[in-house]
């Protein structure tokens, strides 16, 4: 199965982003959220978003008001029958994820595939509230949508061969790199990230260098785009402590144990850029 119609939950970063991703390659999309004045601000970003690449003389005019033309924004979940796969994209809170994969159940044709863009939660635990679990799967994209190129694309324990394949080709069909990656806490890029910003925090706390050295080392020999403290402070640091909390919990392992300084910051509430300080002061 070719996926021409997308189906979108959420018109917020990820979910207008994803849609600006499927309409520039051709693919026909259905945007929902919960408030015309949300849908009306997702489209207005795409655009917005869209009027950057024509400055940049990545496309013209006219394939900016194809893509949009192939947007349908709507407040109702009626308007997502007629999509091949539905991608939720609502917040990161898995009772509402839940709540919405149900009410989808209901409503959605018996074949339609279903994917989530969590970056944390269980793929296992949410396909087994659906009545389709064997198509149902992980698509998590990276922020901003548009120009990273990766898509984890996550199995359940559930998810078909067939479901997987469809998918990953339709990653391939928006310009994207897929990686298949199995279910389990993090995935495989924040499981791997995150504990590495959290020893950043242990290098800190011994007062082994100073932050901007310690951002400058993994900068300039590991070739890293940003040190991992400036990184902290750019997620949030809060954000940054839950995901370490649930690696811990999880996996049981100490290894994943949040460093107390970090913890420490969280509870001071310098969590990063979005207060003004965190690592740094901004």
């Amino acid at each position: 199965m070719k996926i021409q119609k997308v189906g979108i939950i959420g018109a917020g970063t990820m979910g207008n982003g994803i849609a600006q991703a499927c309409a520039t390659r051709g693919i026909d999309v259905v945007m929902v959220d919960i408030s015309e004045t949300a849908v009306s601000k997702g489209i207005a970003t795409v655009a917005g978003s869209l009027d950057r690449l024509i400055k940049k003389d990545k496309i013209t005019a006219a394939d900016k008001d194809a893509a949009l033309a192939r947007i349908q924004g709507s407040t109702q979940y009626e308007d997502l029958r007629s999509a091949q796969l539905v991608i939720e994209a609502a917040t990161e809170n898995l009772e509402l994820k839940i709540k919405i994969l149900r009410q989808l159940d209901g409503l959605l044709p018996a074949d339609t595939l279903v994917a989530t863009n969590t970056s944390s939660i269980s793929i296992t635990q949410m396909a087994a509230v659906t009545s389709r679990p064997d198509r149902f799967i992980g698509m998590h994209f990276f922020n901003p949508v548009p120009m990273m190129a990766l898509v984890e694309i996550i199995r359940g324990l559930q998810t078909s061969d067939a479901t997987h394949d469809t998918v990953r080709d339709m990653a391939l069909t928006l310009g994207k790199s897929p990686i298949t990656v199995k279910n389990a806490p993090g995935f495989v890029v924040n499981r791997i990230l995150v504990p590495m910003i959290n020893e950043a925090f242990f290098v800190l706390a011994e007062g082994l260098a100073s932050p901007e050295d310690i951002d400058a080392g993994m900068k300039l020999g590991c070739n890293h785009p940003i040190g991992p403290l400036a990184l902290a402070d750019m997620i949030g640091l809060d954000v940054c402590l839950a995901v370490m909390n649930v690696y811990f919990a999880e996996f049981n392992d100490s290894k994943y144990r949040p460093c107390p300084l970090l913890k420490e910051m969280v509870a001071a509430g310098y969590l990063g850029r979005k207060t003004g300080r965190g690592v740094y002061t901004y």
